[in-house]
Protein backbone atom coordinates (compact mmCIF):
# COMPACT_ATOMS: atom_id res chain seq x y z
CA UNK A 1 0.00 0.00 0.00
CA UNK A 2 1.45 3.68 -0.75
CA UNK A 3 1.75 5.96 1.64
CA UNK A 4 -0.97 8.21 0.01
CA UNK A 5 -3.44 4.65 0.12
CA UNK A 6 -2.00 4.51 3.77
CA UNK A 7 -2.81 7.70 4.97
CA UNK A 8 -6.41 7.65 3.60
CA UNK A 9 -6.97 4.37 5.62
CA UNK A 10 -5.39 6.01 8.70
CA UNK A 11 -8.18 9.41 8.27
CA UNK A 12 -11.24 7.15 7.58
CA UNK A 13 -9.93 5.33 10.92
CA UNK A 14 -9.85 8.66 12.68
CA UNK A 15 -13.08 9.95 11.19
CA UNK A 16 -15.49 7.86 13.91
CA UNK A 17 -15.12 9.78 17.36
CA UNK A 18 -15.42 6.55 19.09
CA UNK A 19 -12.44 5.06 17.28
CA UNK A 20 -10.75 8.64 18.22
CA UNK A 21 -12.00 7.91 22.40
CA UNK A 22 -10.43 4.39 21.94
CA UNK A 23 -7.37 5.95 20.71
CA UNK A 24 -7.10 8.74 23.46
CA UNK A 25 -8.21 5.79 26.15
CA UNK A 26 -4.70 4.27 24.65
CA UNK A 27 -2.67 7.23 25.26
CA UNK A 28 -1.85 6.69 28.74
CA UNK A 29 -0.58 2.75 28.15
CA UNK A 30 -1.94 -0.36 26.66
CA UNK A 31 -5.29 -1.74 27.69
CA UNK A 32 -6.57 -5.25 27.17
CA UNK A 33 -9.32 -5.76 25.21
CA UNK A 34 -11.51 -6.20 28.13
CA UNK A 35 -10.85 -2.91 29.96
CA UNK A 36 -11.79 -1.06 26.27
CA UNK A 37 -14.76 -2.63 26.42
CA UNK A 38 -15.80 -1.77 29.69
CA UNK A 39 -15.20 1.95 28.93
CA UNK A 40 -18.02 1.82 26.87
CA UNK A 41 -20.82 1.02 28.94
CA UNK A 42 -23.44 1.28 25.85
CA UNK A 43 -21.58 -0.47 23.05
CA UNK A 44 -20.73 -4.46 22.87
CA UNK A 45 -17.96 -5.93 22.80
CA UNK A 46 -18.19 -6.86 19.24
CA UNK A 47 -18.91 -3.10 18.47
CA UNK A 48 -15.78 -2.52 19.81
CA UNK A 49 -14.03 -5.12 18.50
CA UNK A 50 -14.75 -4.25 15.18
CA UNK A 51 -13.57 -0.38 16.16
CA UNK A 52 -10.14 -1.88 17.05
CA UNK A 53 -9.74 -4.18 13.67
CA UNK A 54 -10.20 -0.59 11.84
CA UNK A 55 -7.87 0.64 14.22
CA UNK A 56 -5.65 -2.26 13.35
CA UNK A 57 -6.07 -2.08 10.05
CA UNK A 58 -5.22 1.71 9.86
CA UNK A 59 -1.92 0.59 11.97
CA UNK A 60 -2.99 3.07 14.71
CA UNK A 61 -3.09 0.34 17.31
CA UNK A 62 -0.41 -2.95 17.60
CA UNK A 63 -2.07 -6.10 18.63
CA UNK A 64 0.63 -8.38 20.85
CA UNK A 65 -1.21 -11.54 22.63
CA UNK A 66 -0.39 -12.81 26.26
CA UNK A 67 -2.28 -15.73 27.16
CA UNK A 68 -6.16 -15.05 27.25
CA UNK A 69 -5.39 -11.23 26.83
CA UNK A 70 -5.23 -9.10 23.45
CA UNK A 71 -3.47 -6.10 24.55
CA UNK A 72 -3.67 -2.83 22.51
CA UNK A 73 -1.00 -0.73 22.22
CA UNK A 74 -1.02 3.00 20.50
CA UNK A 75 0.66 3.57 17.72
CA UNK A 76 1.33 7.04 16.99
CA UNK A 77 3.87 6.86 13.85
CA UNK A 78 0.43 7.10 11.45
CA UNK A 79 -0.53 10.55 13.06
CA UNK A 80 3.01 11.46 13.08
CA UNK A 81 3.42 10.94 9.07
CA UNK A 82 0.22 12.59 9.01
CA UNK A 83 1.27 15.68 10.49
CA UNK A 84 4.77 15.95 8.87
CA UNK A 85 2.83 16.12 5.34
CA UNK A 86 -0.58 18.04 6.29
CA UNK A 87 -0.33 19.93 9.32
CA UNK A 88 3.38 21.12 10.07
CA UNK A 89 3.45 23.27 6.60
CA UNK A 90 -0.05 25.62 7.69
CA UNK A 91 1.14 25.64 10.45
CA UNK A 92 4.65 26.91 10.33
CA UNK A 93 3.50 30.83 9.26
CA UNK A 94 1.70 31.17 12.30
CA UNK A 95 4.99 30.17 14.24
CA UNK A 96 7.15 31.97 12.61
CA UNK A 97 4.25 35.11 12.84
CA UNK A 98 4.46 35.03 16.77
CA UNK A 99 8.36 34.16 16.47
CA UNK A 100 8.35 37.76 14.74
CA UNK A 101 6.07 39.32 17.38
CA UNK A 102 7.85 38.12 20.49
CA UNK A 103 11.28 39.32 19.06
CA UNK A 104 9.37 42.93 17.99
CA UNK A 105 7.79 42.95 21.43
CA UNK A 106 11.27 42.75 23.20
Amino acid sequence: MSRKDSQGVVFKALADDRRREILDLLKDGPKTTGELCGCFKRVDRCTVMQHLGVLEGADLVIVKRSGRNRWNYLNVVPVQEIYDRWISQYARPSVELLTRLKRDLE
